[in-house]
């Protein structure tokens, strides 16, 4: 019979959590794993008594479905989910003119362009594809995480009930969810997400190695400043749970974080992010340098050993503690308006290129809450595109001006102490870089363009005619000699 909403393959943790939040919300979920005795120890154990019913083949599975039919894969991304797709295919009902075919939902990590390839597949047998980010981890899914869904537009009014329903909400009950765009909007938007979220990481991870060996504080004292921190515009989940990791200790009453090793893993889709700006042509710099740190700390036997041979300043932060103090909670969030601020210009050049039409303040309104980037500061971002949806740059809002003018005479004390004691701060310094960079009038790409035109003849524009005319020189020559001719565009 007929009776389910919709149905979940894949039930590891986030697969679980997440079948359970539907259930909560009054939705009969059907769950199905490859490995048929992990739906009947679930069902039978963390799962008992909710309206979740269990599946041991496709087959099965499908025919719970009311129509239209919605299956949510949460499996590793990349060719498994391809492989599941191809199973569904035969089991599931293209539209028919009159009715919508079924839906099919990939809320895992996947690759945006996957889901751009997926959506059009999919569309071509009549059947429709949301590619969804899902962020907040195993606690969000169980309990409210933050939803990015993208894809098939006529897949949106049937799962835009189950969705909203489950996300996390803010303050005023609005949902951390709302139609991203089309093709592989959503899975764009929440790996930006991800590259904005290993910015926040290093960012925070620059300040504690500053009040660590520059300051010499101990984790209790740490523990104290990121306190302080969460009650002001810094005020963010990241910023919480580094509190919380700073304050812990073991049943021998030690800090374990002193006890993990230095070296960051990670998933790829900081990396996926880093190589979109450069296909997009966008300086994405803080993100880049987070991702190129975990790529540093990896080195753990080569840096050990480089330790013991290298030389350099190695030194502590001299002066009043408690204005460096001040003086950083600044530069992190100015390195943090920065981050955001690159992370919107990245979309919105995607946005162009693939003609989604993104609402860039209801972005800001989905991570909000449920997710691991939370914080009152997207409000600010949300309130500026609000404003005015056509800023070319976060920027250039007024209480983001504001705020970048406030910090930063305290961001350049920040890096320049940073550089003179030896500690590596490569978001800090580089979202400085750019900040610097953006609101130069003039750069030194001139000498670049003319070094260029020199050894490749690649021609350049000038100052002092029409922009779209190009010209070359014959930089060999001498005075008379030289020759510049002009090309149009």
């Amino acid at each position: 019979m007929s009776q389910a909403d919709i149905a979940m393959i894949g039930l590891a943790v986030m697969g679980q959590n997440l079948v359970m939040n539907m259930a909560d919300h009054g939705f009969t979920v059907v769950a199905y794993n490859r490995t048929t005795k992990v739906v009947d120890d679930f069902v039978d154990g963390p799962a008992k008594g909710m309206s979740i019913l269990p599946a041991h083949s496709l087959e099965e599975m499908v025919s719970l479905l009311k129509r239209p039919r919605r299956v949510m894969l949460l499996v590793k991304a990349g060719q498994p989910v391809d492989d599941f797709i191809e199973r569904l295919i035969p089991l599931l009902e293209p539209g028919d003119g009159v009715n919508s075919g079924d839906v099919i939902i990939d809320g895992g990590n996947s690759n945006y362009e996957d889901t751009i390839r997926r959506t059009k597949y999919l569309e071509s047998k009549g059947l429709l594809f949301i590619g969804s980010g899902v962020s907040g981890g195993e606690e969000g899914a169980r309990h409210g995480p933050s939803l990015m869904p993208g894809g098939s537009k006529a897949a949106w009014p049937a799962i835009k009930p189950i969705f909203q329903a489950v996300a996390a909400k803010v303050a005023d009950g609005t949902p951390c969810c709302d139609w991203v765009g089309g093709t592989g909007a959503g899975h764009f938007v929440k790996m930006v997400h991800n590259g904005i979220e290993y910015g926040d990481m290093q960012i925070i991870a620059e300040a504690y190695q500053l009040m660590k060996e520059g300051l010499g504080l101990t984790n209790d004292e740490m523990a104290e400043v990121f306190t302080k921190w969460n009650e002001g515009p810094l005020d963010s989940y990241l910023i919480e749970i580094t509190r919380d990791i700073l304050a812990y200790k073991d049943e021998k009453g030690e800090a374990t974080v002193d006890y993990i090793l230095d070296s960051a893993g990670q998933k790829g889709t900081g990396k996926w992010t880093v190589s979109s700006a450069l296909d997009q042509g966008t300086p994405l710099t803080l993100v880049g340098e987070a991702v190129f740190a975990r790529f540093l700390s990896a080195l753990v036997d080569e840096r050990a050993a480089a330790a013991k041979v290298l030389c350099g300043a190695n030194g502590r932060v001299t002066g009043d503690r408690e204005a460096f103090l001040a003086d950083l909670e600044k530069a992190v969030y100015a390195a943090k308006i920065v981050s955001y601020a690159q992370g919107y210009m990245l979309m919105r050049a995607a946005a162009g290129v693939y003609g989604w039409d993104l609402n860039l303040g209801g972005i800001a309104l989905m991570w909000r809450g449920g997710c691991i980037i939370r914080s009152v500061f997207l409000g600010k971002i949300k309130d500026a595109f609000d404003a005015d949806p056509n800023l070319p740059n976060l920027l250039l809002n007024p209480y983001f001006q504001q705020a970048m003018a406030e910090g930063d005479a305290a961001w350049r004390r920040v890096v320049s102490t940073a550089v003179q004691i030896g500690v590596p701060v490569p978001t800090l310094s580089s979202s400085l870089a750019f900040y610097d960079g953006y609101r130069r009038e003039r750069l030194p790409a001139n000498l670049t363009q003319a070094q260029r035109d020199y050894f490749g003849a690649h021609t350049y524009e000038r100052v002092d005619t029409p922009r779209g005319q190009f010209f070359h020189t014959n930089w060999t020559g001498q005075g008379g000699d030289v020759t510049s001719r002009a090309y149009q565009a």
